[in-house]
């Protein structure tokens, strides 16, 4: 401009920036022109947001903070996919993040949507010291009940780390034959980032699986309700019985109940 000042698109772009010098948004604050106000603000706003994310990302670390601070520096987060469905496996994933490790967005797998779970999956393999998942087919399921399934494949996904952890926190469920200490952390995939990381590993992984498993038992929905309780799937089982993948120690299978929720 004829006055020197930057143009609306140069101060965008100025803007824009991920750091901008304070001198710059002091001169910026005193030009009069609306769109630039406009831009101001924009920033202020986009900055606020930033700040707020980084305060709830450092409380995921609430209980890594302490194990920190003792000088561990492998600690794993542990949970499970796949314990309230009527049909398929049961997923579980184990992730070690480096110590303070920023991943915006993280968080318990079931407050997110598909998109959002499928891109922090990718950040989360590229950052991560390790991770690792185990799957337990639904024979095994029926074989020693669900909640047994689950805790042989926490031990499973916890040995396939490596390195191997030196700590392990895991979503509820204790793991008291771990060869290092664990913290049994009841509600912890919104509450620990490490388990908030492998909630998201497991429902990634075993969405993947029904998928799949979906072309084989096209009859049943599997793609959009992943096993789970609802209507559609109800309604397929009375119309057409349990196929393979289904959990015939669950009593909806055997026609002895109902059940809607999600784990």
């Amino acid at each position: 401009m004829a006055d020197g000042r930057m143009t609306v698109d140069e101060v965008a772009a100025v803007l824009a920036a991920d750091t901008v010098a304070p001198e710059t948004i002091e001169l910026l604050a005193a030009d009069p022109r609306a769109a630039v106000a406009r831009l101001l603000a924009r920033r202020q706003r986009r900055q606020e947001a930033l700040a707020a994310e980084d305060r709830r990302l450092a409380g995921l670390y609430r209980y890594e903070e302490p194990l920190y601070a003792e000088g561990r520096r492998l600690v794993a987060g542990v949970d499970e996919a796949g314990r309230g469905p009527l049909a398929g496996p049961v997923v579980v994933g184990a992730v070690i993040l480096p110590p303070r490790c920023r991943l915006p967005g993280l968080d318990d797998s079931k407050k997110l949507t598909a998109e959002q779970r499928e891109d922090l999956y990718h950040r989360i393999r590229e950052q991560a010291v390790a991770v690792s998942h185990t799957v337990i087919e639904v024979a095994e399921i029926d074989r020693i009940n669900i909640y047994q399934a689950t805790v042989r494949g926490m031990y499973a996904a916890v040995a396939a780390l490596a390195p191997a952890p030196d700590t392990v926190l895991v979503d509820a469920v204790p793991l008291r034959r771990l060869p290092v200490p664990h913290q049994a952390i009841v509600g912890g995939d919104a509450l620990s980032a490490s388990i908030a990381a492998a909630s998201i590993i497991a429902k990634v992984e075993r969405d993947r699986i029904m998928t799949l498993l979906d072309g084989e038992y096209p009859a049943y929905g599997f793609a959009r309700h992943k096993g789970y309780a609802t209507r559609e799937h109800l309604a397929a089982l009375r119309c057409h019985g349990p196929c393979a993948i289904h959990r015939r120690s669950f009593a909806p299978v055997r026609g002895e109940g109902n059940l809607f929720a999600e784990d």
